[in-house]
């Protein structure tokens, strides 16, 4: 395996900024499995001076070192590339990324990307303004996405639900305690309970 270093100064705006998200997602996921520097370069079967490098954000690594520091970690590939998300996600009517159709009046709004190997429950729900749909966490893994149809709803983590109207979204874990709670009569949302 070979690894190219990076003078500071030597790589482009995104590219420095590619280099400084795998920087730090090494060294989260070196740390979350508890393992030391030199314990993993050895799984990975690389120099420890250039794993030093690449968790400083100097090194420009190779997807061969990349893939062998998943191995080692194991953790999948993307997670060393893709920055991590945040644990509640929310994007108001009109927000996100939207591709419009040549053919028709029509227009796809991504909300959130399929993992690998995820597997999902999609709910349409319909709730009158009354008592709090309180739910106990789900299996471990669990994020549930909700989207308001119509009405309003008070959702999320049961300690900071959010309150969304017709058209926003929110993904939450659902493997921790989580509320819906109508706020106006006829609410109707979808929820996808992803289950990795």
């Amino acid at each position: 395996m070979s690894d190219r270093t990076t003078r500071p100064g030597g790589a482009n705006g995104s590219g420095a900024e590619l280099i400084g998200q795998i920087a730090a997602s090494i060294r989260r996921e070196r740390e979350r499995s508890g393992l030391s520097m030199a314990e993993l370069a050895r799984r990975a079967g690389i120099a420890k001076s250039t794993l030093s490098q690449l968790e400083s954000g100097a090194g420009n690594p190779s997807v061969e070192t990349l893939w062998a520091l998943g191995v080692a970690l194991n953790v999948p590939f993307s997670r060393l590339v893709d920055p991590p998300r945040p644990t509640v996600k929310v994007l108001r009517a009109g927000e996100g990324p939207v591709t419009h159709s040549e053919q028709a009046n029509y227009a796809a709004t991504v909300l959130s990307s399929c993992p690998p190997n995820a597997r999902r429950d999609i709910y349409r729900i319909e709730a009158q303004p009354g008592d709090t749909r309180a739910s106990e966490p789900h299996m471990p893994g669990t994020v549930e996405h909700v989207l308001i149809g119509s009405g309003r709803a008070l959702v999320g983590p049961t300690e900071t639900p959010v309150e969304l109207g017709p058209g926003d979204y929110i993904s939450y874990p659902g493997d921790a305690p989580h509320v819906f709670r109508a706020l106006a009569p006829d609410t109707l949302a979808v929820i996808v309970m992803e289950h990795i």
